[in-house]
């Protein structure tokens, strides 16, 4: 078993920084884009940095991945899948979903069992973490879809070559880690939208459990226009005003 190993997390940002020889908007850019692997800040350059990442992909966890599970032959199906989720960063999907992705777009056929095993040895690596949904008024959690989180973001941007630069879910990713860091249990909030006669499903990013309370948080990369205020509020205010049949 696992039980006695210590979970060592990447360096926070408030961690990342008081190492840091700059100042605080350089060191978010650096962070934001190499994350927070303690050996990153003896890296230099760009390409020592991103270097040192893929190394850890292939040198620790995959080789790790592969040797305790002991899987043979498929070794492309476990990079394929991280590439998978690396794209889909902060978006829900589930096992059924990638399973048609790599039929679809990699031409490799694969069940869903076998998807779900793969990425719980991603969690088990602590190389990502599950976020499950939870439905808000209901009080219960939905099995599918998830969310999927890299525990250090650096190492999601170095799996994609820096190629897909989307800071809204990168920040998501970020403040997830943080709640995790600070001990909370964190959740993806549902709520359903019934004004007007809509049924619709309405997301908030966290609902993070706090002993006997509930927070939710909306994640934006930046909230710059009214629209955009209010289109990121939404949810919550939705759930803080009860629907018709939850009038006494």
């Amino acid at each position: 078993g696992r039980g006695d190993e210590i979970h060592v997390r990447p360096l926070s940002f408030s961690e990342f920084y008081n190492a840091y020889d700059g100042d605080r908007h350089n060191a978010w850019q650096e962070y934001f884009t190499y994350g927070g692997m303690p050996f990153i800040m003896r890296k230099k350059t760009h390409e020592e940095k991103a270097q040192y990442l893929q190394n850890l992909f292939d040198k620790i966890y995959i080789s790790d991945i592969v040797e305790r599970n002991k899987i043979l032959h498929e070794k492309s199906v476990l990079d394929e899948l991280l590439n998978i989720i690396s794209s889909s960063i902060g978006s829900l999907t589930n096992p059924s979903n990638i399973a048609k992705t790599f039929h679809s777009v990699r031409q490799i056929d694969i069940d869903s069992a076998t998807v779900a095993r793969y990425l719980d040895f991603f969690i088990d690596s602590f190389m990502i973490s599950k976020a499950e949904r939870y439905d808000v008024k209901g009080k219960t959690y939905f099995n599918y879809p998830n969310k999927y989180y890299y525990t250090d973001i650096g190492l999601r941007n170095a799996r994609l070559n820096y190629r897909q630069y989307d800071p809204g879910h990168i920040m998501e990713n970020l403040i997830y880690n943080e709640l995790l860091r600070r001990g909370y249990s964190v959740d993806v909030g549902v709520v359903t939208d019934r004004t007007k006669g809509a049924n619709t499903q309405k997301e908030i990013d966290f609902v993070v459990n706090d002993a006997d309370r509930k927070i939710y948080i909306q994640s934006a990369f930046r909230m710059d226009t009214e629209q955009k205020n209010a289109s990121e509020l939404d949810s919550c205010l939705l759930y803080t005003s009860p629907s018709p049949r939850d009038k006494r």
